[in-house]
């Protein structure tokens, strides 16, 4: 049974395409098996190729990023989808994450940070770089949500343990999420522990599932 990433490319400039490629080209597990030059082109190539990632800019003709991942989810495609961005704009961000992309990377992101967001999402997790999780922190504290369903009493979950959540899901560690919180790493792992305990689920996936269940995010 392969373990292969098959990967799609999907940005109007070739040299961005070429140098995700330049990146990934070393990576015994990934390969890049299809390349789109527009938001049309990404859906075609996509449906051609079947990948288990497309990596798709965020700004390109024809179709945008944010309608191409609108477009496979109306589908019921389950690829996994980054959007690729310059930009740590809040409404790009949230436009993402509400058309069912699995995570958000800006240009500028290291290949560590890179190939770090491709294995995390590729194995069904989320992962949002730079200061994004801030974004998401925010509107987690300040937006009013109406869930989808009654998690009951005894799951509702505080305002520390959603933002323990939004960086769980943003493919943080327990060091770097003490780190955003200024809290102790030990304090970090007990919410971890007691969030996944509360919400009954045992792994980073369950976590995710469970999350768009309820519309925690």
């Amino acid at each position: 049974m392969s373990n292969i990433i098959r990967v799609v490319l999907a940005d109007d400039h070739v040299f961005v395409r070429d140098g995700i490629k330049s990146l990934l080209e070393n990576e015994a597990n990934i390969e890049v098996v299809g390349e789109a030059i527009d938001g049309a082109d990404a859906l075609e190539v996509v449906a051609a190729n079947k990948p288990d990632l497309l990596i798709v800019d965020i700004r390109m003709p024809h179709l945008t990023g944010i309608e191409v991942v609108e477009k496979l989810r109306s589908e019921n495609n389950a690829v996994k989808i980054i959007m690729l961005s310059m930009h740590e704009s809040e409404e790009y961000v949230l436009k993402s994450i509400k058309a069912g992309a699995d995570g958000y990377l800006l240009k500028g992101s290291s290949k560590e940070e890179f190939l770090k967001a491709l294995h995390i999402v590729s194995a069904g997790g989320k992962y949002f770089s730079g200061d994004i999780s801030s974004i998401l922190i925010s509107q987690l504290t300040n937006t009013s949500l109406e869930p989808k369903q009654n998690l009951g009493e005894e799951m509702m979950i505080t305002k520390r343990e959603k933002e323990i959540l939004t960086l769980l899901l943003s493919g943080k560690g327990n060091k770097e999420i003490a780190e955003a919180l200024d809290i102790s790493k030990r304090t970090a792992e007990v919410h971890r522990f007691n969030l996944m305990k509360k919400l009954k689920v045992k792994n980073l996936m369950e976590l995710s599932n469970k999350a768009t269940e309820y519309s925690l995010l």
